[in-house]
Formats: structure tokens, C-alpha cells, sequence
């Protein structure tokens, strides 16, 4: 149960301006000109926290990039003297992680989420539409230095666009970016909602393509892009799939059939497939 503050709630303020953004065309900034004060967060905060006593997540957001926010580093200490054993969680595109202050204020959040959803210039400036104060060439090695220094959660967050990053290039670009930094897991998905330019949503087919493609590595794939597809299994053929990457609970549920669930559970109980828990999502695993 997840509680968002937004950072920036009367206008869109960021420094990108994706494609498949689901909030309308602004112009790209390197800092936020409206700024919310501290007090007034803390406060509201406080007071939904008093309304609303299950919340497990506490998740700096934004109408555009939270990290713009220019006092995040204050309003996490003030967070953290009351928020008990809840957790902190930032939703941030990644575009300024190469700076040594927004690694050390992002480091104090409990869980990172980072957007990556290109590794080469080009894409960048074409797909996420970056500012003129962002280095692209540094955000990969930026996000492998706060990997070194974030010991808490930390997933990345890629969102497929036809014709632009599923190109075989860009998914082998970012497949060494992910062994590189190391990610808890990685989130992958495409357009759900209505973007803000004309461009159009990979197949959830593709999206199984390329999370096959990145070996051993923790992948799940968005649940809203998911369909069911129920199929049977045997031993082989499920060790072989657990194999080329970890299964989460929702990509077995939405294709094993019932003989194969059982299947898994035995397989399970024999301890030939592990069960690992990844920052609240549970993927099967040899």
C-alpha cells in the first residue's frame, strides 16, 4: 500500500519530456521553479498517515522528476524521525544519478526505483526527449557508482516503445548496463495509457522476447501488460525456462496451467526451484 507525495503538483517539471509520457507536452527544465516548502509536505503527510494506517510505502513522485525537488535531502531526514518501519520509495528517471548530491540524497531512500530506458545517445534524445543539462553519456556509470553506494533496494524500470528502444542494439546495449550495475530487479513493460505523442506500445510477445534475452537476470514484466496464456509443462521444460531467467509468481500464474502448477510445487518442495523474495515481488529460481 503505497501513499505518493507529489513533489511537484502544480505543474509538469522535469527534465525529460518522453514520448509515452501519459502527462501532456511542457518544456524541459534542469531545476523546479515551483517549489512546495517542506513544512507544507511534512504536514500533509503526517495528517494522511493518521487517516490511513497501512501504508507499507511512502513515494516521492511527481508531475515530472522528483529528484528536481530542491530540498529532497531535508524532507527525507524530517520523513525518516516519524515514519517508523515504513518504507521510502523514490519513482525517478535517472537523468542526474552521475551527480555525487543526488546520489548521496537518493542513497538515504529506503527503495530507488531509476528509469532506463536507453543506452545510446541517440535513443535518449529521441525516446526521453532529454534537457540540454543532461549528460546522457554519463547516466549508465552514474547509475553503476550509486549501485556501490545504495545498499538497500535498488530496480531499474525500462519502457519498450515500438521502432525506437526495441531495436536489437538498444536491448543488447542495455542488457551490459544491467549486468554492470546490478540491479534488486528489473521492471520492464510498455504503453499502457495515453501518451503524450503519437507513439505505440510493443507486443506483450516482444516484451517476453527481450526479457528472455537477458540471462539470469531478476526481470519481471509489468502485470498490466500481461495476458493469460495457460500452457502445460513438464520437468524439463520448466527447469529449462527457470534456466533463461527467473519466473515471478504472476508470469507462472498467467501461464502454467494447473498440472504444471502442481508440477512446480513439487519441484519446489524437493528444493530443485528455489523461492526468493525481491523487494515484494517473489520470482522462482534454480
Amino acid at each position: 500500500m503505497s501513499l505518493g507525495i507529489d513533489l511537484s503538483p502544480n505543474a509538469k517539471q522535469c527534465n525529460f519530456d518522453c514520448l509515452y509520457c501519459e502527462l501532456s507536452y511542457a518544456k524541459t527544465m534542469s531545476k523546479q521553479i515551483d517549489v512546495i516548502s517542506v513544512k507544507d509536505i511534512v504536514s500533509a503527510l503526517k495528517k494522511s498517515l493518521e487517516n490511513h494506517e497501512n501504508i507499507d510505502v511512502i513515494t516521492f513522485t511527481a508531475n515530472g522528476e522528483p529528484s528536481l525537488y530542491p530540498y529532497l535531502s531535508e524532507l527525507i531526514d524530517e520523513i525518516d524521525k516519524f515514519k517508523g518501519e515504513t518504507k521510502t520509495l523514490i519513482l525517478s528517471n535517472g537523468a542526474n544519478i552521475y551527480e555525487k548530491e543526488i546520489q548521496q540524497t537518493l542513497s538515504k531512500i529506503d527503495i530507488v526505483k531509476l528509469s532506463l530506458d536507453c543506452v545510446s545517445t541517440e535513443c535518449f534524445k529521441k525516446l526521453d526527449r532529454v534537457d540540454e543539462s543532461v549528460d546522457v553519456s554519463k547516466i549508465v556509470s552514474g547509475m553503476v557508482e550509486f549501485r556501490a553506494l545504495h545498499t538497500k533496494q535498488l530496480i531499474i524500470e525500462t519502457l519498450f516503445v515500438k521502432t525506437l528502444n526495441d531495436k536489437d542494439s538498444e536491448i543488447e546495449g542495455l542488457k551490459v548496463a544491467y549486468d554492470q550495475i546490478q540491479p534488486n530487479r528489473i521492471d520492464i513493460g510498455t504503453i499502457d495509457r495515453p501518451p503524450a505523442y503519437a507513439v505505440q506500445p510493443v507486443s506483450h510477445e516482444t516484451l517476453v522476447n527481450i526479457a528472455n534475452t537477458f540471462d539470469g537476470l531478476p526481470v519481471t514484466i509489468a502485470h498490466k501488460n500481461k495476458i493469460v496464456n495457460k500452457q502445460k509443462f513438464d520437468e524439463q521444460e520448466i527447469v529449462s525456462l527457470l534456466c533463461r531467467r527467473p519466473l515471478t509468481f504472476d508470469d507462472v500464474e498467467n501461464t502454467f496451467d494447473e498440472e504444471s502448477l502442481n508440477l512446480l510445487d513439487q519441484l519446489v518442495k524437493t528444493e530443485k526451484i528455489s523461492i526468493i523474495n525481491n523487494n515484494g515481488v517473489k520470482f522462482y529460481k534454480i
